[in-house]
């Protein structure tokens, strides 16, 4: 019998287990699905792994499954481009970075003359990498790919939202309610941080272990702006086709921004030439052997 090698195997092992824990997610009841999302973060954390030893963040696997895309017609903060709520579906697992990309991991790519240095504010090292392009973003990805012979990429807006959500359903990864402390914005009672950027992992992690989904700062992603979900796809895939290529979509808010701003539906258009200190990314990886 075909033997499968190390990696496939972990990934195989975390990718089945974590559909049994998504189906509690979805269909058990209340004791049921905080339960799975107990389980859930712990094999989310089994799960990290890293392709290199300088430059390449720790990523995440994030299990296969299917989730509501958008905000319902109850939350009253809903905005014209959240809607219509529709479902996706990922068919397979995929990796994302733990947590957003760090000044340390961009100036290893600064080092290997693949990226251009980017402006700091608050310092480098474990801070969020900022003053950060659609552009430059994606040359990070590429560096990472050419490095690793693995394939880096910015999330699609499906994938960020999903892994943002981890299996839940309200405005916010933790609740419906900002409460105090969850996250780094406007009104988040984080004040040791309100007017500027967190070290990583500064916050708790969401039910697949990640970091810094909400608030910190804005992350790009693939996906061509358009007004509305009119139209997109239900496969978790970037919607590249029939939109102005020079305006992307960023995703989960930043420290600047209000508790409405950081939602897990929200979305905002940006020039992908913007360079701010309020934006930054994270990346993604297919799970191949």
């Amino acid at each position: 019998m075909h033997k499968l090698s190390p990696p496939v195997r972990s990934y195989f092992y975390v990718f089945t287990s974590m559909l049994g824990l998504q189906c509690s997610l979805e269909h058990g009841s209340g004791l049921v699905a905080a339960a799975a999302r107990a389980s859930q973060t712990r094999f989310a954390q089994a799960s990290a792994f890293t392709d290199c030893a300088e430059g390449c963040p720790l990523m995440i696997i994030v299990p296969a499954g299917k989730f509501l895309m958008g905000s319902p017609e109850s939350d009253s903060e809903r905005e014209a481009a959240e809607t219509p709520q529709h479902e996706v579906t990922f068919a397979k697992p995929f990796a994302v970075s733990k947590y957003e990309v760090t000044f340390d991991e961009w100036d290893a790519c600064v080092a290997a003359t693949a990226c251009q240095r980017a402006a700091d504010e608050w310092g480098r090292g474990n801070m969020p990498v900022i003053n950060v392009s659609w552009d430059d973003a994606t040359a990070y990805a590429r560096w990472l790919s050419r490095l690793t012979g693995k394939d880096y990429r910015l999330l699609t807006e499906a994938e960020w939202e999903y892994s943002a959500r981890a299996g839940t359903t309200t405005r916010y990864s933790w609740g419906d309610e900002p409460g105090e402390g969850n996250a780094n914005c406007d009104g988040c009672g984080s004040h040791r941080y309100r007017h500027q950027t967190a070290p990583a992992g500064s916050f708790k992690p969401n039910a697949f272990g990640l970091y810094d989904m909400h608030g910190n700062v804005w992350e790009w992603v693939e996906d061509v702006w358009h007004d509305n979900y009119g139209g997109a796809p239900t496969d978790g895939s970037a919607w590249l086709g029939g939109g102005d290529g020079s305006f992307r979509v960023a995703r989960g808010g930043s420290y600047r921004n209000d508790t409405g701003l950081i939602r897990s539906a929200l979305r905002v258009k940006r020039n992908i030439n913007v360079k701010f200190d309020t934006l930054g990314f994270r990346v993604a990886r297919e799970l191949t052997p």
